[in-house]
């Protein structure tokens, strides 16, 4: 009798069910994919701005103010001479960073809470009044009023927009445990006398987790809106740093004649926070089974 190769004997490994309605979710939605692709070519300039750029983006050249685009200066100048191609790629390191960053901090603050939140009774009514009394106020304004007590810097732009979006999470952190600490499997655990960490840790967070990543991805857009307004009204990002907010603020008195000072900083913006959004589509399809389900 032959011998079977062990390669032969062993099973076939099977793929999860998650990376497999990742899988279809994409194939069944190519916006998705495009915004995928198009959110990863702008990580890709983010980090290669240094190497994309044509020249220095704070160089000022009075004597080629307000050059229209053309080869030597891709996207033109603005009113100091300064290349606005390369203030745009450095632009996207910006947004991209306060983007990112506020997503994971507002993810983690929101999620901290909300797991204790729902979980403990005499917390819920504490805390969500005081979520209910910051949720009450336009992100937007919150932000400008945090803001105004700070000095504009990069961090205290995060630490805004984290901030006025965190009680967002908190809130859906809370109705997503409201419902699990019901379940079976959390009364036994609970009965079986499983300490609250490793409750909260075990069986609460895994099941947070999907809808929290879909929330990040329009955290993320909402942060990098909100950044180039407080820049546009000028109570985000000081001037010396470039940003697509601040850009289109110190055009905005030319937008009549060079248009195109707005026009590139504003196609940027627009179809980064596009790809985010569709980006956080695909997975809401992938990792929702209702969804899944009905597709």
């Amino acid at each position: 009798m032959a011998a079977v190769p062990a390669e032969a004997a062993l099973p076939a490994r099977s793929e999860s069910p998650t990376w497999r309605r990742f899988k279809d979710a994409f194939r069944r939605h190519p916006t998705a994919i495009f915004g995928a692709v198009v959110l990863v070519l702008m990580v890709l300039v983010a980090l290669a701005a240094p190497y994309l750029h044509t020249v220095d983006p704070q160089a000022l050249s009075p004597i080629r103010r307000l050059r229209p685009p053309s080869a030597e200066y891709w996207f033109g100048t603005d009113m100091l001479g300064r290349d606005v191609y390369s203030r745009v790629l450095y632009g996207t390191r910006v947004s991209l960073t306060i983007g990112i960053a506020v997503a994971l901090l507002a993810t983690a603050v929101g999620l901290a809470i909300g797991l204790v939140t729902g979980f403990v009774r005499w917390a819920d009514a504490i805390v969500m009044r005081v979520m209910d009394g910051l949720m009450s106020i336009p992100a937007v304004l919150l932000a400008i009023a945090l803001m105004a007590l700070t000095h504009a810097s990069l961090g205290n732009v995060i630490f805004a927009i984290t901030v006025s979006e965190f009680p967002r999470v908190v809130r859906l952190v809370r109705s997503l445990v409201l419902g699990l600490r019901e379940q079976p499997f959390v009364e036994a655990a609970t009965a079986a006398g499983t300490s609250l960490a490793r409750t909260l840790v075990r069986h609460i967070l895994p099941n947070t987790l999907a809808p929290l990543l879909v929330q990040a991805t329009y955290i993320c857009a909402s942060a990098m809106i909100t950044e180039a307004i407080l820049s546009f009204i000028g109570a985000g990002t000081p001037p010396n740093i470039p940003s697509w907010g601040n850009i289109m603020a110190e055009a905005r008195s030319l937008f009549q004649i060079a248009g195109y000072l707005i026009l590139f900083p504003g196609a940027f913006l627009s179809l980064t926070v596009l790809a985010v959004n569709l980006l956080g589509d695909g997975m809401r399809d992938a990792l929702d089974p209702r969804l899944a389900r009905r597709m």
